[in-house]
């Protein structure tokens, strides 16, 4: 049988993956009040990394408990996650594992002191506006995390610069409505992502890959669209990010869900082998401008045709997914023995509000 391209390896920066599958960051909902992660939560990725994912990233950690935005959500804020951090990666490294750690700052959804770009009211809640020195601090709380994370025995990082939480919020000319040197033109947007990317760079040069999960569009009017995100990756591009992870959405949906799924249909490819892959369209625009940095596609990935097809065409290099892998942690060697898709249907179960951060990550369809 020949070998398919979704098991050839890949250099990301200085790391080499041995294969094209990526685990999109998915939070397990089930850390202690401090942020330090159960044993569950190891023995979760002990069981992604049996599977054979070639990287794992683990899901979202808050740089600072300001920016938490969840219960359950786990911390890289302070020395004392680091053991259980520690245990994680190396249940990873045990199975050849490759694991990064995703840095996040909840912003205007942060449970615990909802700000922003800029004021915001959502449904019964208000959100207020960053100062300058507030961002500055939390630029460095960013380094900071990435240090910890290096500490904690991660392979690398990723930047959370998509849906909706800050570094999101203030690309959005919707949520950031600023007049200083954090708002206004797109340059300005984009202060906040460089300035942290500077920073984690910063810290250690060449020696680890630095990543960013960014949206396509935000699929919001008047939000961040696919042009502003071209200009994005061409200009993240240039500072030298290792990968870039392409999703969507953010924070203000409209209440029209129609007019939304518009605005996602929009997103697809008109190939009918791309087309459970909701972002292969645009995901092909950024690829255009973005090249040669190395690109990663996530949601509704469901089947191996799909998935050579985004290899093959060169819409994207690695194939990343979130949750095929809460049903089926072994689903890479699943695949390589000749099983045709992930048995996940998308049914939601795992993220509803009657199993979120009530129980430890699964699938409740089984």
């Amino acid at each position: 049988m020949q070998k398919s391209v979704l098991f050839e390896s890949i250099k990301i920066g200085p790391m080499e993956l041995k294969n094209r599958f990526m685990r999109s960051a998915t939070t397990s909902a089930w850390s202690d009040d401090d942020g330090i992660i159960r044993p569950e939560i190891v023995e979760l990725y002990r069981k992604l990394a049996e599977g054979g994912v070639g990287l794992i990233v683990k899901g979202h950690l808050y740089v600072s408990k300001s920016g938490k935005v969840h219960v359950g959500m786990a911390g890289i804020d302070s020395d004392s996650q680091l053991p259980m951090l520690k245990r994680l990666t190396d249940a990873v490294h045990e199975h050849e594992g490759k694991i990064v750690a995703q840095l996040n700052h909840g912003g205007l959804q942060s449970m615990i002191d909802p700000a922003g770009p800029s004021e915001y009211k959502g449904k019964g809640w208000e959100g207020r506006e960053l100062s300058s020195e507030e961002i500055w601090g939390i630029i460095e709380a960013f380094g900071d995390a990435a240090e910890r994370a290096l500490e904690a025995g991660f392979d690398g990082v990723q930047i959370h610069g998509a849906h909706g939480y800050l570094i999101s919020e203030f690309l959005s000319p919707r949520l950031n409505r600023r007049s200083d040197e954090w708002g206004g033109s797109l340059r300005n947007r984009m202060r906040l992502l460089i300035e942290v990317y500077e920073a984690i760079r910063g810290r250690f040069g060449k020696s680890v890959p630095i990543m960013l999960k960014m949206n396509c569009d935000d699929f919001i009017p008047g939000g961040f669209g696919i042009e502003e995100s071209m200009k994005t990756a061409v200009t993240i591009c240039r500072q030298g990010i290792d990968l870039i992870e392409i999703s969507g959405g953010g924070l203000g949906l409209p209440d029209d869900l129609k007019h939304m799924r518009g605005m996602r249909g929009l997103a697809r490819s008109t190939d009918p082998a791309l087309k459970e892959a909701s972002y292969a369209g645009y995901a092909s625009r950024i690829r255009e401008v973005a090249k040669p940095t190395p690109l990663a596609l996530v949601n509704g990935i469901r089947s191996r045709i799909c998935m050579e097809s985004i290899l093959k065409r060169g819409i994207a290099d690695l194939i990343s997914m979130s949750r095929p892998f809460i049903k089926e942690p072994d689903l890479v060697k699943k695949l390589q023995s000749g099983q045709d898709k992930a048995t996940c249907t998308s049914c939601n179960l795992c993220e509803s509000e009657a199993f979120f951060s009530k129980t430890m990550l699964r699938c409740q369809s089984l």
